[in-house]
């Protein structure tokens, strides 16, 4: 599920975000974001391993900090990222159907059009969601022969143009470049569904490590020679006129306009499967830091499991950001809640975690907690230039969640 995840969601929405920032060096922003998830992934794994289960990030978190505000803001954080995550896919679904030959409709419907899949795959969700880790798994390979295919027959047909490594004619600087990794890396992070499979998977203690390292890889192939391809086809200009459908306009010198129709499906086909499988995953989680006491619940007269009662908040609040917010924000928010989640999770483990029951190298978690704050200076650096208002509306939405839970947190203690 995470692999499918991470197809669905990370090439067709990021790719033209990504360049907008990382200019002619986008291949390599993509195996920067890879490197940053590799690494990051290690703490991840070497708990899993140690506590397999399906409480996944709110586990680690609790064993790390305890039954705390600090944990249930880290959870939150990570759910959030995850919601916005699922609005930026359902934006990228808009923007593909609104290239359908004949449609004739403009980039007023997208956001309505997202809304509109938001909402189908609640319905798929609430039905019945027992088929859709088969589902998600069968739409990866899909997905992955599919662009695999395209980039392949796209590289034939236009050569290999390996760009460099140099920013001198990059259009870029070393710190967009760092902003454009940033939002690369939630390329990745559909790795971290992974870590709720512990209770699920044959021989958790080693099987869970490596299916993560095994979809990041797939995933990291499929990326290089995508953007590989794209970067051959299509000038830094194209690429970032056709920002929000690039991989469709790509296929276009190698395939004509039958490549863009088959990029298009493509595209519709990876969106709606990922978000699908994402709700599913997402509402799951939220299921989970509820029976764990992190999070409020109310049924609000609601009939059924707590799993059916929070995928109607996922997909309410799905929906809501899908509607206000456009691509380069959602990403912007997804990004900054992640890498918070993430360094929260480094330096809890690094600073709590029993050693004689986690097998870890401290330096690699301090490399770890390095390279994120350095990507997010970055991408704050980038985002002070051309959107305060993401940024005012990050830091007060993450402080308000914080005291939430605090408040929440400290009032089942008095209880």
């Amino acid at each position: 599920m995470g692999t499918g995840v991470m197809i669905g969601a990370g090439i067709f929405a990021l790719t033209g975000e990504v360049a907008s920032f990382a200019g002619n060096l986008l291949m390599w922003a993509f195996v920067a974001a890879g490197f940053v998830a590799g690494l990051t992934s290690y703490t991840y794994i070497k708990m899993s391993n140690a506590y397999p289960s399906a409480g996944g990030i709110g586990m680690i978190l609790k064993k790390c900090y305890g039954k705390s505000a600090v944990t249930a803001w880290g959870a939150l954080l990570m759910y959030f990222s995850m919601i916005i995550n699922e609005s930026l896919v359902a934006r990228t679904f808009g923007n593909y159907v609104i290239q359908i030959e004949g449609l004739g409709w403009g980039a007023e419907v997208v956001p309505w059009l997202g809304l509109g899949l938001v909402i189908i795959s609640f319905l798929v969700n609430i039905l019945s969601n027992k088929w859709i880790e088969t589902f998600s798994f069968i739409m990866a390979l899909i997905k992955g022969a599919g662009l695999l295919f395209l980039a392949l027959g796209g590289l034939y047909a236009s050569g290999v143009d390996l760009p460099s490594l140099s920013f001198e004619q990059s259009g870029t600087s070393p710190l967009n470049f760092l902003g454009a990794v940033a939002l690369g890396v939630l390329a990745f992070k559909g790795f971290t569904t992974i870590t709720n499979s512990g209770s699920e998977i044959k021989e958790p203690h080693k099987n869970v490590g490596r299916a993560i390292m095994i979809a990041l890889g797939i995933c990291l192939v499929v990326y290089i020679l995508v953007t590989l391809a794209v970067g051959s086809s299509l000038s830094l200009e194209e690429i970032l006129q056709a920002k929000n459908y690039s991989l469709a306009e790509a296929a276009r010198p190698s395939y004509g306009s039958l490549g863009v129709s088959v990029m298009v499906g493509l595209a519709i086909v990876a969106t709606v499967s990922g978000i699908i499988a994402s709700m599913f995953a997402v509402s799951r989680m939220l299921a989970m830091l509820t029976d764990m006491e992190l999070v409020p619940h109310r049924h609000f007269g609601m009939p059924g499991s707590i799993q059916k009662h929070t995928l109607v908040y996922t997909a309410v609040l799905a929906g809501l950001l899908t509607v206000i917010f456009d691509v380069s924000s959602i990403a912007a928010l997804g990004a900054f809640f992640y890498i918070a989640m993430d360094l929260l999770i480094h330096y809890g483990v690094l600073r709590h975690a029993n050693r004689n029951e986690v097998n870890f190298r401290p330096w690699i978690l301090k490399l770890a907690i390095t390279v994120d704050v350095v990507i997010l200076g970055g991408l704050l650096y980038v985002k002070a230039k051309s959107d305060l208002t993401i940024l005012a509306i990050t830091g007060l939405t993450m402080v308000v969640i914080y005291f939430y839970e605090r408040h929440f947190i400290n009032e089942s203690d008095d209880k």
